[in-house]
Protein backbone atom coordinates (compact mmCIF):
# COMPACT_ATOMS: atom_id res chain seq x y z
CA UNK A 1 0.00 0.00 0.00
CA UNK A 2 1.17 3.26 -0.85
CA UNK A 3 1.94 6.37 1.07
CA UNK A 4 1.39 9.69 0.55
CA UNK A 5 1.88 12.88 2.52
CA UNK A 6 -1.42 15.05 2.95
CA UNK A 7 -0.25 18.35 0.80
CA UNK A 8 1.05 15.87 -2.35
CA UNK A 9 -2.56 14.07 -2.06
CA UNK A 10 -4.72 17.32 -2.32
CA UNK A 11 -2.45 17.72 -5.11
CA UNK A 12 -2.96 14.60 -7.23
CA UNK A 13 -6.25 14.22 -5.84
CA UNK A 14 -8.03 13.32 -8.72
CA UNK A 15 -4.74 10.71 -9.66
CA UNK A 16 -5.21 9.19 -5.88
CA UNK A 17 -8.78 8.44 -6.70
CA UNK A 18 -8.33 6.73 -9.69
CA UNK A 19 -5.77 4.49 -8.11
CA UNK A 20 -7.90 3.84 -5.42
CA UNK A 21 -10.45 2.63 -7.90
CA UNK A 22 -8.60 0.37 -9.76
CA UNK A 23 -7.75 -0.95 -6.39
CA UNK A 24 -4.64 0.49 -5.26
CA UNK A 25 -5.25 2.11 -1.76
CA UNK A 26 -3.65 4.84 -0.65
CA UNK A 27 -2.13 5.66 3.01
CA UNK A 28 -2.06 9.69 3.32
CA UNK A 29 -0.23 11.14 6.22
CA UNK A 30 0.17 14.10 8.15
CA UNK A 31 3.81 15.86 9.84
CA UNK A 32 4.93 11.83 9.25
CA UNK A 33 1.77 10.12 10.83
CA UNK A 34 -1.00 7.66 8.97
CA UNK A 35 -4.31 9.54 9.37
CA UNK A 36 -6.49 8.03 6.63
CA UNK A 37 -6.61 5.67 3.72
CA UNK A 38 -8.13 6.51 0.51
CA UNK A 39 -9.90 3.47 -0.99
CA UNK A 40 -12.62 2.39 -3.82
CA UNK A 41 -16.54 2.72 -2.46
CA UNK A 42 -16.77 -1.08 -3.32
CA UNK A 43 -13.54 -2.12 -1.27
CA UNK A 44 -15.01 0.27 1.48
CA UNK A 45 -18.63 -1.36 1.24
CA UNK A 46 -16.94 -5.33 1.27
CA UNK A 47 -14.63 -4.58 4.38
CA UNK A 48 -18.06 -2.51 6.18
CA UNK A 49 -19.96 -5.72 5.61
CA UNK A 50 -19.67 -7.72 9.06
CA UNK A 51 -22.49 -10.40 9.33
CA UNK A 52 -24.56 -10.89 12.23
CA UNK A 53 -24.50 -14.18 14.48
CA UNK A 54 -27.68 -15.63 12.95
CA UNK A 55 -26.03 -15.17 9.09
CA UNK A 56 -23.12 -17.01 10.32
CA UNK A 57 -25.29 -19.44 12.36
CA UNK A 58 -27.23 -19.63 9.04
CA UNK A 59 -24.39 -20.23 7.07
CA UNK A 60 -23.03 -23.13 9.02
CA UNK A 61 -22.75 -26.21 6.00
CA UNK A 62 -22.59 -29.26 8.82
CA UNK A 63 -25.41 -31.38 9.67
CA UNK A 64 -27.48 -30.85 12.91
CA UNK A 65 -25.80 -34.01 14.02
CA UNK A 66 -22.23 -32.32 14.04
CA UNK A 67 -23.16 -29.97 16.78
CA UNK A 68 -22.87 -31.83 19.98
CA UNK A 69 -25.70 -31.61 22.73
CA UNK A 70 -25.46 -29.14 25.49
CA UNK A 71 -25.22 -30.89 28.45
CA UNK A 72 -28.20 -31.29 30.75
CA UNK A 73 -27.00 -29.81 34.22
CA UNK A 74 -27.08 -25.99 34.01
CA UNK A 75 -24.03 -23.77 33.55
CA UNK A 76 -23.78 -23.42 37.50
CA UNK A 77 -24.13 -26.80 38.60
CA UNK A 78 -21.53 -27.83 36.44
CA UNK A 79 -19.27 -25.02 37.88
CA UNK A 80 -19.68 -26.40 41.31
CA UNK A 81 -18.72 -29.80 40.10
CA UNK A 82 -14.96 -28.18 38.87
CA UNK A 83 -16.28 -29.92 35.25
Amino acid sequence: MKELQLRDAKATLSAVVDQAVAGEPTVITRHGRKEAVLLSFEEFQRISRVPDFADLLLAFPGEPDDIPERARKPARALRDTGL
